[in-house]
């Protein structure tokens, strides 16, 4: 296990099994073959050629096109791609920042592998003794629940969540913090954004593109998160050194939230090009 295999893991993916997905000359998404050959009979507003999924060219409101991409939805949870659906919705983009061309329901978005944005926040507190490494800093890890569906009981970052439609990134971080730590919104308001995370990994439900916003938020010692989502099990505060040791030698940590504190590592000089000759390609990896 290094740094580099987790970077790899998320992207991991073959685009030769997949269609694109097309929205006004947008490529906005990838769909396995199978599921765009299937899509016209679910709903004929759905036009498939042999090399691409796109919507009848007349359907062009969006609430339209959402409504029928809620019968795709509901046709994925009936041939059992997914479990179930969320009622949390996400928009579809030509690019971050343009208007939604539609929306479309949390749990179908890695079937027609669009992108999914969210936010990533590392919690840290600055150890005055600074015997930790790093100048010092100590992060706060999460053990996510052992009733998650995803990564239960594995390690997490103080805050995530996806951005879904109607908020801005600074009322969900707002949100997620209140609900996975605890923190007022004039704490969570001290976050700084440090960057974006990006990653496209092929998973049995199709393609997961996800573009993380970093935040780095620092907090005093008194401060201790409390979850009130039951989604994480117990916070604990970690010396970076046994953060990165934990990172690079075990699989105990959630797939993204691996990348996320390498990214940590790297921007606070613990990882640099002399102590990991894998730097570079660590570096450049983080953004795909």
């Amino acid at each position: 296990m290094s740094f580099l295999d987790h970077i790899r893991a998320c992207n991991a993916h073959d685009l030769s099994g997949f269609r694109p997905f097309e929205l006004d000359g947008h490529t906005v998404g990838w769909v396995r073959h199978a599921l765009a050959d299937a899509l016209p009979g679910v709903d004929p507003g759905f036009v498939v050629t042999a090399d691409r999924l796109t919507i009848a060219p007349e359907i062009r409101d969006f609430e339209a096109r959402s409504t029928l991409l809620d019968h795709a939805a509901a046709y994925l949870v009936e041939r059992g791609t997914v479990k179930a659906l969320r009622g949390e919705y996400y928009p579809i983009l030509p690019r971050w920042g343009a208007e939604p061309l539609a929306r479309l329901d949390r749990a179908a978005v890695g079937a027609f592998g669009i992108e999914a944005y969210g936010l990533h926040i590392n919690g840290f507190v600055r150890d005055e003794a600074g015997g930790n490494g790093a100048g010092g800093l100590l992060l706060w890890v999460g053990r996510r629940a052992r009733d998650r569906e995803v990564a239960p009981g594995q390690f997490d970052n103080l805050i995530a969540g996806g951005q879904p439609i109607g908020l801005t990134l600074a009322e969900n971080l707002e949100k997620e913090a209140a609900e996975e730590a605890g923190l007022d919104a004039e704490t969570a308001r001290r976050a700084v954004p440090v960057g974006a995370i990006s990653y496209t990994m092929e998973t049995p439900a199709g393609l997961k593109r996800d573009r993380l916003f970093v935040y780095d938020l620092e907090l005093p010692p008194g401060v201790t998160p409390v979850n009130t989502d039951g989604e994480v099990e117990c916070f604990e505060l970690w010396p970076l050194d046994k953060v990165a040791d934990s990172v690079r030698g075990t699989g105990d940590w959630k797939f993204n939230v691996n990348l996320v504190v390498i990214d940590f590592l790297v921007r606070h000089g613990w990882l640099t090009p002399e102590n990991d000759p894998d730097y570079l390609e660590i570096a450049c990896g983080l953004r795909r």
